[in-house]
C-alpha cells in the first residue's frame, strides 16, 4: 500500500534549478547569465511584452485604421420582403417579434425598416427608423409605419 511518506514524483518530472554566480567552474558565474551592463544585467528590470530587442516593435509598424463612433447610431436592417417571407406574420410587428422570428440579433440595439421588396399586407410595423420607401410602401397598402424610441 502507498504511504503519504513514500510518494515522489515521476522521475524527469522535477529538475534542478540553475545555481548562478556561484564561481567561475559552474559555467554561470561571475555575471550569472546576465551579459555585461546595461539594464538586463541589473535587477528589477523587465522588457515589455511586444518589445523585439530596439527594433520597431509590430504595433507601431502596423497603420493605424479607422474610428468607432460612441455617438452613432448603429441599426439592425430588416427588409420588409423578411418579414412578409414569415408565415405567422402577426397584425402589429414590433422589435420583439423580429427577435422571436430570428431577423434580428439584439433586442437591445435600434432597427430599421428598409423598403426592399413589395408590400401586399395590411400591417403595424412599430421600429425605430424607417426609409422614405418602406413608409410609402406600408402606408400605400393602408398599414401603419409607427417610429418608436429607444
Amino acid at each position: 500500500m502507498l504511504k503519504l511518506n513514500e510518494i515522489k514524483p515521476a522521475s524527469g518530472s522535477v529538475k534542478k534549478s540553475k545555481r548562478l554566480g556561484r564561481g567561475i567552474g559552474s559555467g554561470t558565474g561571475k555575471t550569472a547569465g546576465r551579459g555585461h551592463k546595461g539594464a538586463g544585467s541589473r535587477s528589477g528590470t523587465t522588457k515589455k511584452l511586444y518589445f523585439e530587442g530596439g527594433q520597431t516593435p509590430l504595433t507601431r509598424r502596423l497603420p493605424k485604421k479607422g474610428f468607432n463612433s460612441f455617438l452613432e447610431n448603429k441599426f439592425q436592417i430588416v427588409n420588409i420582403a423578411d418579414i412578409l417571407k414569415k408565415e405567422n406574420i402577426d397584425k402589429e410587428i414590433t422589435p420583439e417579434w423580429l427577435y422571436e422570428n430570428k431577423l434580428i440579433k439584439s433586442k437591445n440595439q435600434p432597427v430599421k425598416i428598409l423598403g426592399n421588396g413589395e408590400c401586399n399586407k395590411t400591417i403595424i410595423i412599430k421600429a425605430h427608423a424607417f426609409s422614405k420607401s418602406a413608409k410609402e410602401k406600408i402606408e400605400k397598402i393602408k398599414g401603419k409605419a409607427e417610429v418608436i424610441s429607444k
